[in-house]
């Protein structure tokens, strides 16, 4: 009989990694938005522990603070040997810029590079948005 595999473990793995912190710079000016392309970006699939390679982008309109770029570099850094999925990875990049910038919004899109003959994209925004399931109700 086939037993079906359950991805319990995997699921949460890497959302709570200790990872380098985030730093940030007071913002001098207003209006203006901050974009930052991060194409070196690499993790590992906690299932099959097979290396993912991918475009991280940043994009954000700073309120007070900036983030710092070369924290950010050591941040992405983190994820290198970590065991997380690419949906996990990009809502965990928001929520840590979002902690430590307190940006007025922020848009993080992973483009991931093909593995298995899928492409994936994952975007998250700042503030997060409650959606509405097709029956209507809230999650």
């Amino acid at each position: 009989m086939y037993k079906r595999k359950t991805y319990r473990n995997q699921a949460r793995a890497g959302i709570e990694a200790l990872l380098p912190p985030l730093e940030t710079f007071p913002n001098q000016y207003r209006g203006y938005e901050i974009k930052i392309e991060m194409p070196e970006y690499t993790s590992v699939c906690p299932k099959t522990g097979l290396p993912d390679f991918g475009t991280v982008t940043l994009h954000y309109l700073p309120d007070r603070l900036c983030v710092e770029l070369k924290s950010l570099k050591r941040y992405l850094l983190g994820y290198r040997d970590l065991g997380i999925f690419y949906e996990n990875a990009v809502n965990r990049i928001l929520d840590d810029v979002a902690r430590a910038a307190k940006p007025v919004w922020a848009v993080v899109t992973g483009v991931f590079n093909t593995r298995g003959g899928m492409h994936s994209t994952v975007v998250a925004r700042y503030p997060r948005v409650r959606a509405k399931t097709r029956s209507g109700s809230s999650y």
